[in-house]
C-alpha cells in the first residue's frame, strides 16, 4: 500500500472508497472520495481498487448529486425570472436585464486539497463568485482570523473531514471529545463570530461526516451537519453555500430546499432560518470601453 492508493474496507464490505492519506506502522489514515470522513483502518483489511466501487450507496449519491445541481440551476433561472419581471414587469427573453446581479461572496474553507478543487468548480458552473484554501481542520481558526478582514465575505463554509472516534468507550455523542474534528470546527466557528455576531450578515455553513451538529449551531453557525451523525457528501456545503449566495436579502433560505435537494438530505444538513446574501442593482452595468466619454477633469 502506498499514499495515495484508492482503498475499500474489507470489514465494512467495500461500500466506501478512499485514499491512503497517512501511513502509519500497520494503519493506514484514510479520506473519503465522495463522502467528507476521515477514518484509520488496519492495513490488513484494505484492499486496494482500480476505481470506486459501484454500488447503491455511491451511485445514490451520484444521482442526487445531478439532481441537486440541476436544482440550483433551475433555482437561479427562476430568479432571473423573477428579477426581470420585477423591474420590467414582463419576462421577455429579448428585452436586455436592467439590472446587475450581486450575489453573496463565499470564503470557502477546505481540510481537503481535492474537494476543495470540486468545491470551486461547482461555485465556478453556478456563478457564484467564491474564494476557497485548503487549510487543516486545527488551523482553520487562525486562518479565519486572517482571512475574513481580508476577503470580507457574505458566506463562510467551514468543512473538510470528520467522524466520530471509535474509542474512548463508552461513547458520548454530546461529548466533542467523541468527534475527530468537530472541536476544530467550533474553533473556527466563534473566530468567525468574533468577526461578525449578526446571523444574516454573515451566513456560517459549517461542519463534515458525523460531525457534532448540536454544537456547531451552539457556537453560532447558521447550517451545520450532521443531525443524524451520518456520512454526507462532499458538496452538500457547497451547495447550502450556493443557495445562501442566490437567495434574495428580502427572503430567508427555504429551509426545505436544504432539508430535501442536498444530497445527504436532513439527517445529513440542518440550521437555523437565515436570510439570504442576493442584491440586485440597476440600472445595468455598461461596456466601458464602448462608451464615447468627454474628460471633465484637468
Amino acid at each position: 500500500m502506498n499514499l495515495g492508493d484508492l482503498v475499500v474496507r474489507k470489514s465494512y464490505g467495500g461500500d466506501i472508497a478512499f485514499r491512503i492519506e497517512d501511513l502509519r506502522q500497520n494503519f493506514a489514515v484514510l479520506k473519503g472520495t465522495e463522502f467528507r470522513l476521515l477514518a484509520d483502518s488496519p492495513l490488513e483489511d484494505l484492499v486496494a481498487v482500480p476505481y470506486p466501487p459501484a454500488n447503491e450507496k455511491t451511485q445514490r449519491a451520484q444521482v442526487k448529486a445531478t439532481e441537486s445541481m440541476s436544482f440550483l440551476q433551475l433555482d437561479q433561472e427562476r430568479q432571473t425570472v423573477r428579477n426581470q419581471a420585477q423591474m420590467n414587469g414582463e419576462w421577455d427573453k429579448s428585452i436586455e436585464p436592467s439590472y446587475f446581479e450581486v450575489p453573496g461572496k463565499v470564503l470557502h474553507l477546505d481540510g481537503d486539497p481535492n474537494y476543495l478543487k470540486k468545491s470551486l468548480h461547482v461555485y465556478e458552473q453556478l456563478r457564484v463568485p467564491a474564494e476557497g484554501h485548503y487549510v487543516r481542520e486545527a488551523g482553520m481558526a487562525e486562518a479565519l482570523y486572517r482571512l475574513l478582514p481580508k476577503v470580507q465575505p457574505n458566506v463562510v463554509v467551514i468543512t473538510g473531514h470528520d467522524g466520530v472516534l471509535r474509542h474512548p468507550q463508552p461513547r458520548d455523542l454530546y461529548s466533542l471529545n467523541s468527534y475527530k474534528n468537530s472541536q476544530n470546527f467550533v474553533a473556527a466557528i466563534q473566530i468567525a463570530r468574533q468577526y461578525e455576531r449578526h446571523l444574516d450578515a454573515l451566513t456560517i455553513i459549517a461542519g463534515a461526516c458525523q460531525s457534532h451538529f448540536e454544537a456547531l449551531l451552539q457556537a453560532g453557525a447558521n447550517f451545520a451537519s450532521s443531525p443524524g451523525r451520518i456520512l454526507i457528501h462532499a458538496l452538500d456545503p457547497v451547495y447550502v453555500a450556493a443557495k445562501a449566495s442566490f437567495t434574495s436579502v428580502r427572503d430567508t433560505i427555504n429551509m426545505n430546499d436544504i432539508l430535501n435537494n442536498t444530497i445527504s438530505g436532513s439527517q445529513g444538513v440542518g440550521g437555523i432560518e437565515t436570510r439570504g446574501s442576493y442584491r440586485i442593482g440597476q440600472p445595468r452595468l455598461l461596456d466601458l470601453s464602448t462608451l464615447k466619454v468627454t474628460p471633465a477633469a484637468i
